[in-house]
């Protein structure tokens, strides 16, 4: 098989959502590609800092970080790209007049509210990041907390129409359900860091395999030449789906990639 380039979402495609571990069939997997001569690379939502260490002990080439705004090849940075700091900043203070909790996510730490939020979900994220030694240094309000992602909560008493009409100008917004919303840089994304990884290479659209599970990954599938989708997934996926693998836990990239033809 001709060379080609494998993009892995991380969160329910490469890291099991239930027995919270990466299964070593996965890891066989990625290392037989590349002893193949593919080409491996973690595009992922979250930015750089929040990448959790075992990921960055797979043997892959480089991650992709923040839908799109981020390249390591590597251990090197080819690509890198920010929102406005005074965009940032007239963010954060619209988000708070209409009442619009968020998860702000930078290169080198994620920022939280110094106030306790109403949703227990972005408190339990609170202590998950915590745990990790991040969010702990500075709160939003403070200033000088530069940041590229919002994952914003809403309910009832947010403004939401109010805020997100402020935001298009600077950010796209990915609904991840239950008035949860993934909103990243505009312009760029998980299939238009593809595309740029297929340019520094000078490889051909039809050489991209990419892998994941959730509706952030809609646009790696909309770009990639074959998608493939993991036995548990969102459905808005289906229509660029090439093949349906078995879950993670359930040695579904090895069996992917073994029927795709890209390991032996």
């Amino acid at each position: 098989m001709e060379r080609a380039v494998l993009f892995f979402d991380i969160d329910g495609t490469l890291l099991s959502e239930v027995t919270r571990t990466i299964p070593e069939s996965a890891v066989h997997a990625l290392e037989e590609a590349r002893r193949k001569g593919h080409l491996v690379f973690i595009n992922t939502g979250r930015t750089v800092c929040s990448v959790p260490p075992e990921i960055r002990r797979l043997p892959v080439d480089g991650i992709l970080c923040g839908c799109g705004i981020y390249a390591e090849y590597q251990d090197r940075v080819i690509f890198e790209e920010h929102l406005d700091a005074k965009a940032a900043a007239s963010i954060v203070r619209m988000a708070e007049k209409c009442r619009v909790d968020a998860l702000y996510e930078g290169m080198e730490d994620v920022y939280f509210s110094s106030r306790v939020s109403r949703f227990d979900s972005l408190e339990n994220t609170r202590r998950y990041m915590k745990n990790r030694g991040l969010g702990v240094e500075r709160y939003i309000e403070q200033g000088g907390c530069p940041f590229d992602k919002i994952f914003a909560y809403t309910d009832k008493e947010s403004k939401k129409e109010e805020f997100f009409d402020f935001l298009t100008d600077y950010m796209e917004i990915l609904d991840r359900g239950d008035n949860t919303y993934e909103c990243i840089v505009k312009g760029y994304s998980k299939g238009t860091i593809i595309e740029y990884i297929l340019k520094y290479f000078g490889l051909g659209r039809e050489r991209s395999y990419v892998f994941g599970d959730s509706s952030n990954d809609l646009a790696m599938f909309q770009y990639g030449a074959h998608g493939i989708a993991m036995g548990k997934h969102d459905k808005v996926l289906d229509p660029w789906t090439e093949y349906v693998a078995p879950r993670v836990e359930e040695e579904g990239i090895w069996q992917a990639m073994k029927h795709l033809g890209l390991i032996d």
